[in-house]
Order: C-alpha cells, then sequence, then structure tokens
C-alpha cells in the first residue's frame, strides 16, 4: 500500500474520529453504569441490559484506542452497532416501551443518552468507512 496525499490527509482526520469516538463510547458506559446504580439496575430485563451496556461500552471503547489499523474498521463498526443499538432501544423504551418499561424524555440523561448514542453511531460509522480498505 502507498502512501499518498489522500492517505496522509485522512490521518488526522481518523485520528480525530478515533478520540471522539472513543469519548463518546466512554459517554454511553458512563450514562449507563450511574444510571444502573440509581435505579434501573432494579428493572427486570433492563437492568442486566444497562450493566452489559456499560461493559460493552468500555471494552468498545478500548478496542476502538488500540486497535491497530487493519483491524479498526472493526473495531468502529462494533462500536457504532453498538451505539445504534442502545439508541433504538431508548426510542423504543420512549415510543412503544420495551420489555415492559415505559421511558419519557423526562427521566434523568434521556436527552444526553440520545445525543450521545447519535454521535457514537455518526462518529464510529464514519471512522469504520474511512479506514476500510478498499480494494
Amino acid at each position: 500500500m502507498v502512501a499518498g496525499p489522500t492517505a496522509r490527509r485522512s490521518s488526522p482526520t481518523v485520528l480525530v474520529l478515533r478520540i471522539l469516538g472513543v469519548a463518546l463510547l466512554l459517554g454511553v458506559a458512563v450514562i449507563h453504569g450511574y444510571l444502573w446504580q440509581q435505579g434501573y439496575r432494579d428493572i427486570d430485563v433492563i437492568g442486566p441490559a444497562f450493566a452489559l451496556d456499560t461493559v460493552l461500552a468500555l471494552g468498545g471503547a478500548l478496542a476502538v484506542a488500540v486497535a491497530p489499523r487493519r483491524l479498526l474498521p472493526w473495531a468502529a463498526a462494533a462500536g457504532g452497532l453498538l451505539c445504534l443499538g442502545t439508541l433504538a432501544a431508548l426510542l423504543l423504551s420512549t415510543t412503544v416501551g420495551l420489555f415492559g418499561f415505559q421511558e419519557t424524555t423526562a427521566a434523568q440523561l434521556w436527552w444526553e443518552s440520545l445525543w450521545v448514542e447519535a454521535a457514537g453511531t455518526v462518529v464510529l460509522g464514519a471512522l469504520a468507512v474511512l479506514t476500510a480498505h478498499r480494494r
């Protein structure tokens, strides 16, 4: 692989997207870990899902932070899909309910969750696409 002008120009972009992706995944982990501690742990299915989301987001942040360039598209795609799935669960729980649980936009950190998960989906998706090898 020859490093031409395009490869050199994308390096700062990749670095910025990687840092943002890590920060957004950490944001997902912190939000869900905090809410789990604040009482979501007592909600059937939702409590364990929040704990799992916390662990997976921490692992995703670590993977995006340390993945070598050849594995970065996979780590970024996995992190983006985690954010997308978490966002979908948030929207489902707010609109039609999820596992018997109905959320409201007035809930603690609801809006922060929405924006962090949406931004994580976009940033990590862009990172995955930008770093994917085109053959």
